[in-house]
């Protein structure tokens, strides 16, 4: 046992730093040690401090994660030295001097995605909590790491997606600074329904559907005259059915035909009128043969 402790304690040169084994395991123990705190309180403040000030969830998680990236950096610093004894700041900048040259031949898009990660989280363009479209992708934001997001579709599918493609491309954020989001949902009714009973119509729908918002107030727009059809525009607002438009489409759309029976609005197909000018000369009976 003692003469595995003297191995243990045992410098070893490496590249003017005095290292040994015990060295290298305290080391590794307070990494640990630091990183369960930097979880812990990383967990707290995400859940229960910062949401007591007021802050929302997508602030929240932003704010935790800074704080937790900046005591993993500092913890680093300490325990470096206990590690490496003789570690200094001139074997700091030789370490990060080799970073950058790996970086520079392999690492740069994980560079990239880290530091656009920052971005993220110090910006603010999308939060834990936001529905985003990017890249034809749309769906709402679950997780921002170190080096990707996570984005939930409406098929509850997530997809991982680098952080530098929001900061390189455009993305469009439907409650970047309000939850509430509107919808346009067109309807037709029958040329000789009563455009004002119409207009009546679509508003009580809109009005006995749960989502829909009473503020801003739903809107009818009479659009034009279609082939076939009187072309409305029901607009409404919602703020809880934002990541599930479809389902909202259809709880309106139900609301509306109710409405519409009741009201005796009738909404049309397609028809079309065939107008004959003439018809044909009839061809004459060719003579009896014999």
């Amino acid at each position: 046992m003692s003469a595995f402790l003297e191995f243990a304690r045992h410098p070893f040169e490496v590249g003017g730093l005095r290292v040994s084994l015990m060295s290298l395991l305290v080391g590794l123990l307070l990494m640990l040690v630091i990183w369960l705190a930097e979880r812990l309180l990383r967990r707290a403040l995400r859940d229960r401090m910062l949401p007591r000030l007021g802050l929302n969830r997508g602030v929240a998680t932003a704010v935790s994660t800074l704080i937790g990236y900046t005591m993993l950096l500092v913890g680093t610093l300490i325990v470096l030295p206990v590690m490496l004894p003789g570690f200094n700041l001139g074997t700091l900048s030789i370490i990060l001097g080799a970073v950058s040259f790996g970086v520079g031949f392999g690492l740069r898009n994980i560079a990239d995605n880290f530091v656009s990660g920052l971005i993220l989280l110090m910006e603010r363009p999308i939060k834990v909590g936001d529905r985003i479209e990017v890249g034809g992708l749309q769906g709402q934001v679950i997780a921002i790491r170190a080096r990707s997001t996570t984005v939930r579709t409406n098929n509850n599918i997530d997809i991982i997606v680098p952080n530098a493609e929001f900061v390189s491309t455009r993305v469009t954020n439907l409650s970047h600074n309000d939850n509430r989001v509107r919808f346009k949902l067109p309807v037709g009714v029958h040329y000789n329904s009563d455009v004002h009973r119409v207009e009546a119509a679509l508003l009580a729908a809109a009005a006995a559907s749960p989502d829909v918002l009473p503020h801003p107030e739903p809107q009818v727009r009479f659009m034009g005259f279609g082939d076939s059809s009187l072309d409305f525009e029901l607009r409404i607002w919602s703020e809880t059915l934002i990541e599930r438009p479809n389902k909202l489409r259809s709880q309106v759309n139900f609301k509306i035909w109710e409405q519409f029976k009741k009201d005796g609005i009738e909404i049309p197909y397609p028809q079309r009128d065939l107008y004959i000018k003439e018809f044909p000369a009839p061809t004459p009976a060719a003579p009896p043969k014999g």
